[in-house]
Parts: C-alpha cells; structure tokens; sequence
C-alpha cells in the first residue's frame, strides 16, 4: 500500500513543531484511499500515463510504494515584528526553486496561490502553469520520486525558512569550528602599537568595529569566515598603524648633543641657538 517515506514524515513533523497554527489535518502526504495518481500515490495507485512517473526519469527510475507529494494547509504566525503566512511561505519555496539553491532542486512542482485569489504553478519541467481551486487554502509540493526512494533529507529548505523568520535558532557551530576558530584568533593576535589584533578581529566578527560603522558581520560561522578574514586584511591594509611622535622621541633620544649640532645645517645653526637661548632664559 502507498506509505509515507521517513524523509517527507521528517518534513511534516518539523512544520508542525514549530509552526504551532498549523492543523496536523492540514498538513498531508499519502492521498486518500479515493485518490488515484499523481505524486500523493506510490506505485500500487498511479494510473497509466501518470504525469507524476512518466515525464521524468527521476520519477520514473524511483517510483515505489512511497507517496511523494506534500500538502500544507493555511496558517498565520507573528515573528520578527512581521507576520507570515501560507502565501509568504509559497512565494519564499517558489523563489528558492527559481534561484535553484542545492536544497530546493529535489522538487519538482509547487502549486499554490499567493493571493487566495488565483492559483499558479512552478514547475522544474516547464509543463503546467496552474492547478485546481483546492490550491487556494493549502500549497502542494511534489518532490522527484527518486529522491523519497533514496531517504534524502528534505528539511533544508524549510528549516532555512523557519529560521529565516526568527521561530528556529540559527545553527551553532561545532565543537571543531569553534577550534579552528581560535587557532584563527590565536594566529591573529599581534599587536598594532595600541590593540590586539585579535580583538580587533573579534570586534569586526561581533559587528562591533566602531573605526568602520558600516562593517556588518552576523555571528560568525565557518560559511562566512573567508569573508571576515578577508574584511580584517584589507582594514588592517589600510589602517595607519604608524606613530610618528614616538618614532621623533625615540630617535632624540639616541643622539648626543655633539650628534644633534652637527646634524643642524649651518644656514639654521644661528636661529637654533637664538630660539635655545629664549628658552633657557624663559
């Protein structure tokens, strides 16, 4: 019999978690025992010339007994000062496919409507543009059948969604990039004249370098460490780490006054003894 593959249960499982609007009912898999074809049937209820097996190798060489649709129903939730809902969820899943991220490229069709009002479709093989009424309240997403045959993990994209509107923590990093992040540090960490470098570093990674207002970086994790590095090279590129009145003093300190008078060109030699003069008698 159709069954619901582990992969797309875990999908299921973490929209209702965290989205707690959200009605188990509404959110589906496996067809009703009335419904024939299409990707919410594994291969005991597909017809012939099924659209979900036939226009795809993908789904062709991984047709199962797997279901391999997922519905979500309507929801509303405030977070992040705004409020999100089930249209602004299917235009993020559309616009995700569109730009083709690595987590989105198992699905092969959304059909949704971002109004409540009209119905559309995106569709990875250009065939169809749109769908039925039904797709007014709840958003289909059909996934290659290859992929639920395989177990391949499907929560990237909407645990990214999630996150993205502030109801799931970013991930931490591990206990290996929070090494090689202070050998970072520690390999940072020479002195400039005034500051460590490394603390330097750790303002700039903090978004915290108040020498460059407009230097914005988020909590640093092995994705965006290349750019902070590269940040840190050009500010300490650019920064003048140069004191040029302790470089004066410390050069005075080493001459005599033997070294100093005859370092003085004779054109000026009289104004020094006139303005040394002033000064002892002052």
């Amino acid at each position: 019999m159709t069954t619901a593959p582990a992969n797309l249960l875990a999908v299921r499982r973490l929209l209702l978690d965290t989205i707690k609007s959200l009605d188990p009912a509404a959110v589906g898999i496996v067809g009703d025992p009335a419904h024939r074809g299409g990707y919410h049937t594994g291969s005991d209820r597909v017809v012939a010339n099924d659209y979900s097996v036939v226009e795809s190798p993908r789904d062709s060489a991984g047709l199962t007994l797997y279901a391999s649709g997922l519905d979500v129903g309507t929801f509303s939730v405030r977070s992040g000062g705004a409020t999100h809902d089930l249209r602004t969820f299917s235009e993020w899943c559309v616009a995700q496919c569109r730009a083709n991220t690595a987590d989105s490229r198992d699905l092969r069709e959304i059909i949704y409507s971002p109004d409540g009002k009209v119905v559309r479709r995106w569709d990875r093989l250009g065939k169809r543009s749109s769908g039925d009424d039904s797709h007014l309240w709840h958003t289909h997403f059909s996934f290659f059948r290859d992929s639920t045959k395989a177990g391949r993990d499907q929560t990237s994209l909407f645990r990214r969604y999630l996150t993205g509107i502030g109801l799931l923590e970013g991930p931490d990093m591990t206990p290996e990039e929070h090494a090689w992040l202070e050998t970072v540090h520690k390999n940072l960490t020479v002195l400039d004249g005034r500051n460590p470098v490394g603390q330097i570093y750790t303002r700039m990674a903090m978004g915290e370098d108040h020498t460059n207002p407009d230097f914005v970086v988020p909590h640093p994790s092995l994705k965006s460490l290349g750019a902070q590095v590269a940040s840190l090279q050009t500010a300490l590129a650019t920064k003048d780490f140069t004191d040029e009145q302790a470089i004066i003093t410390g050069v005075l300190t080493g001459l005599t006054p033997e070294k100093i008078a005859a370092a003085i060109p004779p054109t000026i030699a009289k104004q020094v003894a006139d303005e040394l003069a002033k000064r002892l008698v002052a």
